[in-house]
């Protein structure tokens, strides 16, 4: 079988045959067509992320990215199946409080650390979006834990397959192991515009769909496709930042995700997948600035509050904003960080108890931690937990 998307080879496993699908280069032939309907969701996902572009001018950008990145990084790592929440998260980077599912919030905690690493690259010139620095952020991702066997940071020389427990019974085979740095060195120029610019949302819809199709790393080949997608934003210059938590859409869309993406390496359907992408990257660009427009008004409102206080206003001011950055904190680890007494801290954290911007989570008289609640929900919408 061949369409605009690539043709299935047969191959042999064994006794057993199976066919594994190879890709077309990017761009497709014919090209996708923007006309008509694809270019009013262009337009209106594009205008949805200049406004969240524009809504993280109202936050420090640092803070907004600090949230933003951490529920794309659970949310990307519970379509992989993972079990672990935002509070999980910041729980587990909360000096790795107690109750934390280890395993699975290191997985996640690892995201945060491949995305971050991989945009500071791009953004300071060091390194450009490339296969080098897929490969690092790869590298980064699977380096410790479950992923460690599975060759962090290079190209499988093996066949994988999705779904079933063979290729002979898979539900896609990907392309062998001796197609796979050809497609990845297309997807590279593509992503380069060597065959000719393309919208930056184009762009990221169709090299996500081809990095997923050519699926070249043993483990971890949906986190680091996701991750490509808010790269090529960045890169390109749609955001400033990878404030962008696609995977809340891909996650609450799953099978019509994975079916859209089937479609075009069984049909050539590069168009549904776009415009599946788009609609997506409207709705999520949209909440996020709602988000972001909440948070700020959330902030000036208990920011004002805490002036209010008199002669404590100083240190609480300081704790406030630490708990503003944080969402979760400890007395010990705020003491620290700011450099006060254990006893002024808590002083100030019971202050904005009595405010009740901060709320005592454990139920413990010791360790005890402290969760900026109302920013907390604002936040966590979509990643399955209501509360800290």
């Amino acid at each position: 079988m061949t369409n605009r998307a690539g043709r299935l080879v047969r191959q042999q496993r064994g006794v057993e045959g199976y066919s594994a699908f190879i890709p077309a280069p990017l761009p497709p032939d014919p090209p996708v067509d923007l006309g008509g309907d694809m270019a009013r969701l262009h337009e209106s996902a594009a205008y949805a992320l200049g406004r969240l572009g524009g809504a993280s001018l109202q936050l420090d950008p640092d803070r907004l990215l600090y949230m933003y990145v951490r529920k794309e990084a659970v949310l990307t790592s519970q379509i992989e199946g993972t079990q672990s929440t935002l509070a999980d998260l910041l729980r587990y980077e909360n000096a790795h409080a107690p109750g934390t599912p280890v395993d699975d919030v290191r997985e996640v905690s690892r995201y945060v650390d491949a995305l971050f690493y991989a945009a500071d690259q791009i953004k300071a010139g060091s390194l450009p979006l490339s296969l080098r620095l897929l490969k690092e952020a790869h590298r980064r991702l699977l380096e410790e834990g479950r992923g460690a066997a599975q060759d962090p940071g290079e190209v499988r020389r093996t066949q994988n397959w999705i779904g079933g427990t063979r290729p002979g019974n898979a539900t896609y085979v990907p392309p062998p192991p001796h197609e796979v740095l050809p497609a990845l060195t297309n997807l590279e120029k593509y992503i380069h515009d060597e065959y000719g610019p393309t919208p930056a949302l184009v762009k990221a819809a169709l090299a996500h769909a081809q990095f997923e199709t050519i699926h070249p790393f043993l483990d971890g080949n949906g986190r680091i496709g996701r991750l490509l997608i808010s790269l090529i934003l960045v890169a390109d210059g749609a955001l400033p930042h990878p404030f962008f938590y696609i995977s809340l859409y891909f996650k609450q869309n799953r099978t019509n995700y994975y079916e859209a993406l089937q479609r075009i390496r069984t049909h050539g359907d590069w168009e549904g997948w776009l415009r599946f992408f788009l609609i997506g990257v409207e709705a999520v660009a949209n909440e996020a600035t709602s988000t972001a427009e909440s948070l700020s008004e959330l902030f000036t409102t208990d920011r004002a509050r805490v002036e209010k206080l008199g002669r404590p206003a100083p240190s609480a001011l300081r704790v406030y904003d630490l708990l503003r950055d944080r969402i979760l904190i400890s007395s010990t680890r705020v003491a620290e960080t700011l450099g006060l007494t254990w006893p002024t801290v808590q002083a100030a954290i019971e202050r904005l108890e009595s405010l009740g911007i901060a709320k005592e989570v454990t139920g413990k008289r010791r360790d005890r931690i402290y969760a900026y609640e109302r920013q907390f929900k604002v936040l966590d919408e979509g990643t399955g937990e209501s509360s800290p």
